[in-house]
């Protein structure tokens, strides 16, 4: 039997991870993508449609592509890499945090638009008659904006956790795939595959594929 085969310790060690990695970056991708989408949404300026575009970038381009970026970014020879270094004690790269980068990068343009499409539904004369009895505009967004876009905010948080648990090509590249520190779900299986441990491979792809199909369950039952 395939599960007679599997060594369930082994087995745990990337789920955890994973789930880890992309419950933190969902949290960041999500705040990051609301910020970006209001402050979008309100503003009109030259260049806005490059800057969108340029938010939009990572949805096209190559994981491996985006990995290589962040490597170059990131790395150790680069003067962001040494401030890292030099104010966490510690290299980011083949961390555990550089996945959680990885991953915030790589789902920042699903949760990017989608708040941005929720921003654009709202009612703009409940808005400017928030605004007419006295409201701040932090009070506008607290209260009337984000309540009334909360089916958005949930779909986006939502679609960033299950690309965040998917994200492969840009985690290697930056993250590696060191047992018990960097491998997440898809290294795990990818390394499996590689191995021939057939059993392992799909312990893990039934998995990602359970985990993510209840994501995105629930984002079409929010929808």
């Amino acid at each position: 039997m395939i599960a007679a085969s599997i060594d369930w310790q082994q087995f745990w060690t990337p789920i955890r991870l994973s789930v880890q990695v992309a419950l933190l970056s969902s949290v960041v991708v999500v705040l990051l993508g609301i910020a970006a989408a209001w402050w979008m949404s309100r503003r009109s300026f030259k260049g806005k449609t490059l800057l969108e575009t340029a938010f939009m970038l990572p949805l096209v381009l190559p994981p491996t592509v985006i990995g290589f970026l962040l490597l170059v970014i990131l790395g150790r020879k680069s003067w962001f890499g040494q401030f890292i270094e030099w104010l966490f004690a510690a290299p980011v790269i083949f961390s555990w945090w550089s996945a959680v980068i990885a991953s915030i990068v790589v789902a920042f343009p699903l949760v990017y638009q989608t708040m941005k499409v929720g921003f654009s539904s709202v009612d703009k004369d409940l808005e400017a008659a928030s605004r007419s009895i006295g409201a701040s505009e932090w009070q506008v967004f607290l209260y009337i904006t984000l309540p009334l876009t909360y089916r958005s905010l949930v779909s986006a948080y939502i679609l960033g956790f299950a690309r965040g648990l998917g994200e492969f090509g840009a985690t290697l590249m930056i993250a590696g795939n060191i047992p018990g520190k960097t491998q997440t779900i898809p290294t795990a299986i990818y390394v499996a595959v590689d191995a021939g441990d057939t059993a392992m491979a799909w312990a893990w792809t039934g998995s990602i594929i359970v985990i993510s199909f209840i994501m995105l369950l629930l984002t079409g039952r929010r929808s």
